[in-house]
């Protein structure tokens, strides 16, 4: 067990283990009420408190106690070890004695008490011999702090011609040392100037307090103080209010560390209504020996004057909240309730009413900023919302002191809307369908509320010979058929108006159409094919997904078309289709140059010789360098048929959307006059070949070398 050895008296042990200190010394037995033996349990550890003196003087380390376990054979194998408050710091243990040391000097003032923790443990295996458990070390106090006033100066004043007793003003003085233990800290109060006109109670000070009028219920107005210069339990005091104007407004509890009554607020205060209030508190002793009853009374009372103190208050709505209710079909402007506040102080301060938009984004209500009117702004809408939430606040405009409050709008219900289908109904019909058959059930909703349920009526616009409908009278009606044998080549959809109808006041109906699909069926009434619409549907194809086939269907038509086009322009005859056709071709233009010069319009190979096209091809974009001796020109004469074969060619071409494109292929009408060569075109050559001299040729230089020999050799070859 802990065996505590200090050097001075134990005081005091901790309340936990009360029990433990006032049981038997182990070894020795008692007998119970029955005459049995008891036995002492064994225990480990007896935990006491410790106390230090502070500020002590001595040298080397201050003792404080030793620690000893019964588990502690003294064979060196225990250690011990110290966990807490201070362990380390400002305490040490002597790990084999137990012996527990202060290495430094302790203030009270800086703390009071420190709780440790301490534990045996075997040095060789580390296994905890003995459980960690807490005990505390106490620092006693000495009187080393003198008393010091709240303020340096105080500063009061009295009216004239006071009464006697009148109160002025309280000073108050604190002092840091230990109240609870011997009078270090017990106050004395002494008035050293200013008698015989004022006194002083020297033991309180004069116990005046105050507290604000918007304290709290249940917050602190200030502490009073009985000294008692018993310890222990023998200085436990409790406190009471015995009588005084104040006794309903103020309460006093006790506080049992400190041993002071704290009055608090009961009820709330208002200053405009009472302004100060007295009290007559009672302190006694909660533990009397009867022994000295005769010595008594334990007991002292005390006046506590309270003065409650004025406070600027903000406004104060009648209500701590609002609710006003309108029906949904009100107009704009309408008045939907008011709310008020008014100024508690003596001076009544103007208050203005507005509402905070944060609570009303969509500005559906206004109010009168001097009479707090709240009115609506627009029509309002419960199927929309049915609670309009706000926030009403009222301002002092002299101080700007707020108070907010929150109103709640229900908006009534107003039979203002039809009921329609409950759902979107696929319906179908057997073309093998027979008279009064079930083809359909359909039910119906309503958004407003009516005030004892919805009740639907159902019927059909007008008299239709295909279809009739039932009313079940639950809300639902049944679609059934008036004949059999549809048939869906003659008719493959019907549309069927359904009028519903409410009960509620005004009455409100809608028609809603009802599609009505033929289908072909088996005899057992299952749908096998409808039209190519319903068989879609029944796919679950939707109707963004036939456009989409539909373009694709569209896109693919486009791109054979186009191809098909690409193909037949790709098949047309080239105007020289082989390189042995020797016929004159006339290539039409429809822009007229100047002949063989416009080298750059045309192509002119094509009037060559057959047998010469494939020679290597000279430039004819520059001129013979040589001047010509002569020159022949031909008559010109009036040729009809190939001005008429040139505009057919040309009519032709103009109509041909397959044609070549314009920029590969030149047009013209007649070859011109400008050319030095004249006309090289065969087409005269029948009426002229004979009279042609065409030596001439040879003198234009290289690049008409061939012209030259193929024209002078034919002429050779016809001479001979």
């Amino acid at each position: 067990m802990i065996i505590n050895q200090l050097t001075f008296l134990l005081l005091f042990c901790l309340p936990g283990w009360s029990g433990a200190l006032i049981r038997p010394v182990p070894g020795i037995s008692t007998s119970d009420q029955d005459g049995q033996t008891l036995h002492r349990t064994k225990r480990g550890w007896m935990w006491n408190s410790f106390f230090l003196l502070e500020e002590w003087t001595g040298t080397g380390k201050q003792y404080v106690g030793k620690l000893h376990s019964d588990m502690d054979a003294e064979d060196g194998s225990v250690k011990y070890v110290l966990t807490g408050d201070g362990a380390g710091t400002v305490f040490e243990i002597d790990e084999n004695s137990g012996d527990i040391h202060a290495i430094r000097r302790l203030d009270r003032e800086e703390k009071a008490s420190y709780t440790l923790s301490a534990k045996a443990v075997n040095k060789t295996s580390g296994q905890d011999l003995e459980r960690a458990s807490e005990f505390v070390i106490k620092i006693h106090d000495i009187n080393d702090n003198e008393p010091k006033f709240a303020k340096d100066t105080f500063v009061a004043s009295v009216s004239e011609m006071s009464n006697v007793g009148a109160f002025v003003m309280r000073v108050t003085a604190t002092d840091a040392d230990d109240e609870a233990y011997g009078n270090s800290a017990k106050l004395v109060y002494s008035i050293l100037q200013g008698q015989p006109y004022f006194s002083v109670e020297p033991e309180t000070g004069t116990y005046h307090l105050s507290t604000p009028e918007s304290a709290n219920i249940g917050s602190s107005v200030g502490r009073i103080k009985a000294y008692d210069a018993d310890v222990g339990e023998n200085a436990e005091l409790w406190y009471s209010i015995l009588d005084g104007d104040g006794q309903e407004v103020f309460n006093v509890i006790t506080d049992g560390t400190s041993q002071e009554g704290v009055i608090t607020v009961k009820r709330l205060l208002d200053y405009e209504t009472k302004r100060s209030y007295s009290l007559r508190v009672q302190v006694t002793n909660t533990h009397v020996d009867r022994r000295f009853e005769h010595l008594g009374p334990f007991s002292d009372t005390a006046v506590v004057r309270i003065t409650v103190t004025d406070v600027d208050e903000p406004p104060v709505f009648s209500r701590a909240l609002y609710i006003f209710e309108v029906d949904e079909d009100t107009p704009g402007g309408s008045s939907i309730g008011t709310v008020t506040a008014r100024d508690p102080d003596m001076v009544n301060h103007m208050i203005k009413y507005t509402i905070d938009r944060h609570t009303d984004l969509e500005r559906l209500f206004n109010i009168d900023s001097n009479n707090g009117t709240i009115s609506t702004l627009q029509g309002l809408d419960r199927e929309t919302s049915k609670w309009h939430n706000i926030s009403v606040l009222a301002t002092e405009l002299s101080t700007a002191l707020q108070t907010r409050v929150p109103v709640f709008i229900k908006v009534r219900d107003v039979n203002d809307n039809a009921p329609e289908f409950a759902m979107y109904y696929e319906t179908f019909v057997c073309e093998n369908v027979k008279a009064g058959q079930l083809i359909q059930t359909i039910s119906a909703v309503d958004t407003d509320e009516p005030l004892v349920g919805h009740k639907f009526v159902f019927s059909l616009s007008t008299i239709n010979p295909n279809f009739t409908i039932f009313d079940n009278e639950d809300n639902t009606a049944r679609i059934m058929t008036r004949r059999g044998s549809f048939n869906r080549r003659e008719m493959s959809l019907y549309l069927l108006p359904v009028v519903i109808s409410d009960n509620d006041y005004p009455i409100q109906s809608s028609t809603s159409t009802l599609s009505v699909r033929v289908c072909a069926c088996d005899s057992r009434g299952n749908v096998q094919t409808c039209s190519t619409e319903a068989l879609l549907l029944s796919a679950g194809l939707s109707t963004g997904a036939l456009v989409a086939i539909l373009l694709c269907i569209l896109i693919l038509l486009m791109i054979v078309v186009l191809f098909a086009a690409l193909r037949r322009q790709k098949k047309k005859e080239p105007l020289i289709i082989s390189k042995e056709d020797v016929r004159d071709n006339v290539v039409s233009y429809n822009d007229e140059g100047g002949g063989e010069e416009d080298t750059q319009a045309f192509d002119i190979g094509t009037l060559r010789n057959p047998e010469v096209i494939d020679t290597n091809k000279l430039r004819r974009d520059i001129m013979p360098e040589m001047l010509f001796p002569f020159r022949r020109t031909s008559p010109l004469k009036d040729n009809t048929d190939v001005r008429d074969f040139i505009n057919g060619r040309l009519q032709e071409n103009d109509s041909d959307p397959t044609a070549p494109p314009y920029d590969s292929l030149a047009t013209y009408a007649y070859e011109g006059s400008g050319s030095l060569a004249e006309s090289l075109s065969s087409l005269e050559s029948a009426a002229t070949e004979g009279d042609q001299d065409f030596d001439y040729l040879s003198h234009w230089g290289p690049q008409f070398k061939k012209l030259a020999d193929m024209y002078i050799g034919q002429e050779s070859q016809r001479e001979t």
